[in-house]
């Protein structure tokens, strides 16, 4: 539980403090300002110009060639009524209700399941390098599902989870007598 320090008042918003608060009490703003230079772009044309130099990618046409290949690999996903977890070749997806989260494989620094002794909650917390953690707990549907969840995330992580640096993968020269 986060604990903030000073004052918990608000600033104040309404009509009282800002006349445009309300809608079609003050006239509309015009799109030019005074000071807006020859360079200056207005914000619709922002948008406009912003959506014309990016190409639509079709269904046909897929974004990424390599991303077919790495697709074959495993998958796990796990998913109640509120929560879902998806592990897979592009790294892991969290989402809660309206919120979501992803992280890329070298984005993660560990990935930790825990099982409740009584219930029903399969929990899932993705630790990342700078020391945050990210837990969301998914319902099973029985206690059984937990073993089975465990299993298929271990293949996941086997697969796409490098927790060693390059330096130490590289085998030591043997010492000779």
């Amino acid at each position: 539980m986060e604990q903030r320090i000073g004052s918990s008042s608000q600033p104040l918003e309404g009509a009282g403090f800002d006349p445009a608060f309300i809608p079609g009490l003050t006239s509309p703003v015009s799109g030019e300002t005074e000071d807006a230079g020859p360079g200056d772009v207005k914000p619709e044309e922002a948008v406009e110009e912003a959506g014309a130099d990016e190409p639509t990618p079709t269904a046909e046409e897929p974004d990424d060639a390599g991303e077919e290949e790495a697709s074959d690999g495993p998958v796990f996903e796990a998913s109640d009524r509120r929560a879902k977890f998806v592990a897979d070749h592009q790294g892991v997806r969290l989402s809660l209700d309206d919120q979501a989260c992803e992280f890329r494989w070298d984005e993660i620094g560990a990935v930790e399941t825990e099982t409740p002794r009584f219930g029903k909650r399969f929990t899932i917390t993705v630790h990342t390098p700078d020391r945050r953690w990210y837990p969301i707990e998914i319902e099973a549907t029985s206690r059984s599902r937990f073993a089975e969840w465990d299993e298929q995330l271990d293949a996941v992580m086997d697969k796409y989870f490098e927790d060693e640096t390059p330096e130490t993968k590289e085998e030591e020269p043997e010492e000779s007598d």
